[in-house]
C-alpha cells in the first residue's frame, strides 16, 4: 500500500536550465498547486538520459523547446505554469515515475495516491520541427514536485500519457521503463515494405541504366515523377530538379551508379521515406555521401540490389528491426547506458541460435558490464562475448549491428563488416543533418538494410512494463549510479562525459546525496551492500538507501 501523502510544501528544490549549458540548483522554486484540469505529482525517481545533453547544449534552439503550434490553443497553454517554451527556464528529466498528490476538480484520468509513469513524447502538441515533450518545453522531473495538465497528458483518442504502475516494484525499475522502451522500439519497429499509399514517388535514372519494374505496384501512389529517364513506366511525369522541394519525396527509386547524381537527390527525401537503389550492373566506385542522421531522426530507410530490379531490392526490407533466428549480433558501444540495455535485452530473448558480442572502447565501463552480462548469458543460455576493442578483435562478421555510439565512421565500418542480408540498426543519435560516406556498392551487393528509430510510444512502454511485471526483464540491471538532487548536475556531467557504466538515477528524497556509483555505495553503506545482488541494484537496496540516507 502507498504511504500516506505528506503535506505539499510551498517551495522545492529543482534543477533548472536557464540557457545553453547553464544549469543551476533552485532551492526555492515554487510548487504550483493544480488548477481545474491539472495534476501535481511528487517525483519518486528520474533517470538521466543522453538526450538531455542535446537540450542542455541547444536550449531554446532544440526542436522540442520551441512553442507548441497545434492541438492546444495559446489561451490554454497560458494556463499551464509548467509550459516553458523558448527562452524560459525549464526543468529537464523525462524518465520519471511519480506519485499523484493532488488533482484539480476536472481531472478524471488519475487519482491522488496513484503511482504513474510518464510517456514524455506528446506527439499531438506539434512544434515547428517536432512536438511538445515532458522535460523540454514542459517542465520535467528533476524537481521534487511536477505540475502536469490533463489537456496535455491525454491524446485526442483518449489515451493517457500517464501509465499506472503497481506498488510492488522499485521506483528505479519503473522509471527505467521509458529508456528501455526506446531500446524496445528500436528492435520491434514495424518496417514499411511497400511504396507509400498516397505518397509521392520519384524515379531517378543514371545515364545508361536500364531498370526493371517487374513486380512494382504504383497504383496506390498519388504522384509519380521522374528525372533523367526515358524508360519510366506509364503514368510518370517528367520534372526538372528545380521543380522539386527538399523533403517532398516519399519513395525515391534510384537506378544506376552515378554517385554525384544520387547525392544531389538525397535531400529530396521526406520523413519516413524509402530510398530504393537498383544499380543495374553499374557501380558507384567511390563512397557516397548518405543521410546517416536522418535514418535515426527522420525514419529514412535504404535498401538496394546490384542488378536491375527495384522489387528485388525491396525484398530485403525486414518485417521489423528485431533480431532473427541464428543472428550474430554486435552491440557497438555496449558498455554505455543504452548499450548495456541492448545487450541485456538480447540476452533475455528466446530467439533460437542467437549469439551476442558486446563491443566497447571504455575499459572501466566494460569491467562493470562484463560480470552482469556474463552471469545473465549463463543463466539464459545465450552465447556472449564481451570485447575490449583495444585488446581483442571481433570474433566474426555480424548479421545484426546495433550501433550505440553517434559516430558516422562506425556505420561505414558496419557496412564493411556485415554478413550478407545484415541489418544495421543506427540507434545512437547522429545529428539529423549529418551525412557520411558509405560504400553503397558493398551495401547493395550484400543486400543490407538500415534501420533507426528515435523515442518510444505508449505501446513500447506497455511492452516493457509487461516484461518487467512478468519477470522477463529486469531494468535494474542497467543502473550504474544514484544520487539526490544535490548530485544531479554531477550526474548530468557524468552522462555527458560517458563516465558511468550504466544509468544514473536521481531520487529527490535523497536531498543532497552526491553522485555515487554502486561500487562506492556498497563500500560506504554496509547495510545497503548486502541488498545488492551480484553488485546490481534492487528494490531492497533502494528501500534501504532511502531509509538510511533520505532527507526526511
Amino acid at each position: 500500500m502507498p504511504a500516506a501523502l505528506s503535506p505539499v510544501p510551498a517551495t522545492q528544490t529543482a534543477i533548472q536550465l536557464t540557457g545553453p549549458d547553464q544549469l543551476s540548483v533552485n532551492a526555492a522554486k515554487p510548487v504550483h498547486r493544480p488548477g481545474p484540469r491539472q495534476i501535481l505529482g511528487k517525483v519518486e525517481c528520474v533517470g538521466l538520459c543522453f538526450s538531455d545533453m542535446k537540450l542542455l547544449h541547444q536550449f531554446d534552439q532544440h526542436a522540442r523547446k520551441t512553442p507548441v503550434m497545434a492541438h492546444l490553443a495559446e489561451s490554454v497553454l497560458k494556463e499551464i505554469p509548467s509550459y516553458v517554451p523558448g527562452g524560459k527556464p525549464t526543468v529537464p528529466g523525462h524518465e520519471v515515475v511519480l506519485r499523484v498528490v493532488e488533482v484539480g476538480p476536472g481531472v478524471t484520468s488519475v487519482k491522488p495516491g496513484g503511482r504513474y509513469l510518464v510517456q514524455a513524447d506528446w506527439r499531438e502538441l506539434k512544434t515547428a520541427k517536432s512536438n511538445g515533450a515532458f522535460g523540454y518545453n514542459f517542465e520535467g522531473g528533476l524537481q521534487q514536485y511536477v505540475l502536469l495538465d490533463e489537456r496535455t497528458t491525454i491524446s485526442s483518442d483518449g489515451v493517457s500519457y500517464l501509465m499506472p504502475v503497481p506498488e510492488d516494484r522499485s521506483a528505479s525499475q519503473l522509471a527505467l521503463v521509458e529508456p528501455w522502451a526506446c531500446v524496445e522500439q528500436a528492435f520491434i519497429h514495424k518496417e514499411r515494405q511497400s511504396l507509400k499509399p498516397g505518397g509521392t514517388i520519384l524515379l531517378v535514372t543514371s545515364s545508361g541504366a536500364k531498370p526493371v519494374f517487374r513486380g512494382m505496384d504504383f497504383s496506390k501512389t498519388a504522384k509519380r515523377l521522374c528525372l533523367g529517364s526515358n524508360t519510366a513506366p506509364e503514368g510518370f511525369v517528367s520534372v526538372r530538379p528545380e521543380d522539386l522541394k527538399p523533403g517532398s519525396i516519399d519513395d525515391l527509386l534510384f537506378a544506376g551508379g552515378d554517385a554525384a547524381l544520387l547525392e544531389s537527390v538525397v535531400p529530396l527525401l521526406a520523413t519516413d521515406s524509402l530510398l530504393v537503389i537498383a544499380q543495374c550492373g553499374q557501380r558507384f566506385l567511390r563512397p557516397v555521401q548518405s543521410p546517416l542522421g536522418r535514418i535515426h531522426y527522420g525514419g529514412v530507410r535504404v535498401c538496394g540490389d546490384p542488378e536491375s530490379g527495384f522489387r528485388e531490392a525491396m525484398r530485403t526490407i525486414p518485417v521489423s528491426g528485431e533480431v532473427r533466428p541464428h543472428d550474430h549480433a554486435h552491440v557497438i558501444g555496449a558498455a554505455g547506458p543504452m548499450g548495456s540495455m541492448a545487450v541485456i535485452r538480447l540476452l533475455f530473448l528466446d530467439t533460437p541460435g542467437l549469439s551476442v558480442e558486446g563491443i566497447d572502447r571504455n575499459v572501466g565501463r566494460l569491467a562493470v558490464l562484463r560480470p552482469k552480462a556474463e552471469a545473465l548469458s549463463a543463466q539464459r543460455g545465450v552465447p556472449l562475448r564481451i570485447v575490449d576493442i583495444h585488446k581483442e578483435h571481433r570474433e566474426e562478421q555480424a548479421s545484426y549491428h546495433m550501433i550505440m555510439v553517434p559516430v558516422p565512421e562506425v556505420v561505414a565500418e558496419c557496412v564493411r563488416d556485415s554478413r550478407r542480408g545484415g541489418i544495421i540498426n543506427i540507434f545512437a543519435g547522429i545529428p539529423s543533418d549529418v551525412v557520411g560516406p558509405l560504400d553503397l556498392d558493398a551495401f547493395c551487393a550484400k543486400h543490407l538494410y538500415f534501420i533507426g528509430t528515435s523515442g518510444s510510444t505508449m505501446e513500447d512502454m506497455e511492452a516493457v512494463l509487461g516484461k518487467v511485471l512478468g519477470d522477463r526483464l529486469d531494468t535494474n540491471l542497467s543502473v550504474g549510479a544514484v544520487c539526490g538532487m544535490g548530485g544531479a548536475i554531477a550526474g548530468l556531467e557524468a552522462v555527458k562525459g560517458g563516465k558511468i557504466a550504466g544509468k544514473v538515477l536521481v531520487y529527490p528524497d535523497l536531498g543532497d546525496f552526491p553522485l555515487t556509483t554502486l561500487e562506492e555505495l556498497a563500500a560506504q553503506y554496509p547495510s545497503v551492500a548486502p541488498k545488492l545482488v551480484n553488485g546490481c541494484w534492487t528494490r531492497d537496496a533502494e528501500s534501504e538507501l532511502l531509509r538510511v540516507a533520505g532527507k526526511s
